[in-house]
């Protein structure tokens, strides 16, 4: 039943009754009817901009709605209203959304916030294809930088689709009914009718900052080509990280400092002074239960796309040609080409590279120059020259979507850290009566008499 306070709503429709023309209010009735049906989808989501969905709370989504006395109806009319209730608490957000190429509106969402503000409304979220790190950091600069007390949240589709894929290929969903519906919700979204993507290009300033650095030019300092480009860097890395998510069917998520999580302003102006300096784009995805992150770098000096992970040498082995055939054991199946080992060592003492088929055919290169002295850790590495077509903007972003993906099966999900040995009981030590006050009060005295 509608609200009171809505002049004009309808409840979200699993088979809404819209024109075929009308792709945006077709996509957001179906999706906003699935997070109010499904349990599970619904708790997942809404976690994700921390409202808590207990087994008491009720769930409730409408459309195209309306506020009772808003003059401005003709302008301002939010895709949606969720609220969420538990026993007398009404938690509600509106709802915008944007399907295909259409971005998201700055003043658009302004105006929400206002409506919102002025109906008693929690917060906005907002829906499209662009993405962000997490729901709280906005897409949108001019959100981010706004004075209003309303929050605005972003959800992309992809992070929707994700959560939906993630819950169906966990079996968290316990209702079979409900399981068979967000089947279908899958497949409704994966299907390009529903303008629903990935990010899939890079913005036209990628190729324009590309031919600055090949003409060895610094990057100036205040580069808006950069700047854009780093934007549209961010929207990738979180893009790749739902791939992997669905791959691995584990939640994938890119490792950022806090401060950077905290205060997405400070985390870009960081990362352009390190892609002044070092000409190169960085991220780092976290993989449950892997061996360690995977580190991930566009070079745009040499057009080169790298991955990696380190693995520490293991302290029970006594030589590094020994620590080396530990980690080459575990690479025996790996046919990927361009693939490097990096050898850390003790101090100052400089890194050593050498090809992955270099230390299959006589691992004690490893020693050379380096001789009395042990490897401390390895970083095994996949590094691509991709040429002409790293300035690409949709190749690029097709070879990352392939060259990282590659990485982690071939080599990543594979490696396995080195861990310390349980601690086992002495022979000398073997019978409870051997550690017992008196058998140690004589060892001591053994061991003084021999002193």
């Amino acid at each position: 039943m509608k609200p009171d306070y809505l002049s004009q709503g309808e409840a979200a429709r699993l088979f809404p009754v819209l024109a075929t023309t009308s792709k945006e209010g077709r996509t957001t009735a179906i999706v906003l009817s699935c997070l109010a049906s499904i349990q599970e989808f619904g708790q997942s989501l809404l976690r994700s901009v921390n409202v808590r969905v207990g087994k008491t709370t009720s769930v409730d989504a409408f459309t195209e709605i309306v506020f009772s006395g808003d003059k401005s109806a003709t302008k301002d009319r939010p895709d949606g209203l969720l609220i969420a209730t538990t026993g007398k608490r009404e938690w509600r957000a509106l709802v915008e959304t944007k399907v295909g190429s259409n971005l998201l509106d700055d003043d658009q969402v302004e105006r929400y916030r206002a409506l919102a503000k002025a109906h008693g409304v929690d917060c906005v979220i907002t829906i499209s294809n662009q993405f962000t790190s997490r729901p709280e950091n906005h897409p949108l600069i001019s959100v981010r930088k706004s004075r209003s007390k309303i929050p605005v949240y972003h959800w992309s589709w992809m992070f929707i689709l994700t959560t939906a894929d993630l819950l169906i290929s966990n079996d968290e969903v316990a209702d079979d009914d409900q399981l068979l519906l967000l089947n279908e919700l899958k497949r409704f979204l994966t299907h390009e009718s529903t303008g629903i993507k990935g990010f899939d290009r890079m913005p036209a300033e990628w190729t324009d900052l590309n031919k600055l650095v090949s003409a060895s030019e610094g990057i100036p300092a205040k580069s808006e080509a950069a700047q854009v480009v780093l934007e549209a860097w961010h929207q990738e890395t979180r893009d790749l990280s739902l791939i992997l998510s669905r791959q691995t069917e584990t939640l994938v998520r890119e490792k950022l400092p806090r401060k950077h999580l905290e205060d997405p302003s400070l985390r870009l102006k960081e990362e352009f002074a390190n892609l002044r300096d070092t000409k190169r784009l960085s991220a780092t995805l976290v993989i449950p239960d892997a061996a360690s992150p995977v580190e991930i770098y566009a070079n745009l000096m040499t057009r080169t796309i790298s991955v990696e992970m380190f693995l520490r040498a293991p302290d029970d082995k006594k030589t590094t040609k020994a620590r080396v055939n530990w980690l080459l054991r575990q690479l025996k199946g790996v046919s990927t080409s361009d693939m490097h080992i990096r050898l850390m060592w003790p101090g100052s003492s400089e890194a050593t590279l050498y090809p992955l088929e270099a230390l299959r055919e006589d691992a004690a290169i490893s020693e050379e120059g380096k001789e009395g002295m042990q490897v401390l850790g390895f970083h095994v590495l996949l590094s691509r020259r991709v040429g002409v077509k790293f300035t690409q903007q949709t190749n690029f972003i097709a070879l990352l979507e392939e060259i990282v993906p590659e990485f982690y099966r071939e080599v990543g999900q594979n490696l396995v850290a080195w861990r310390k040995a349980a601690p086992k009981i002495k022979s000398n030590r073997d019978d409870a009566r051997d550690v017992s006050v008196d058998a140690l009060e004589d060892e001591a005295e053994h061991m003084a008499l021999d002193g």
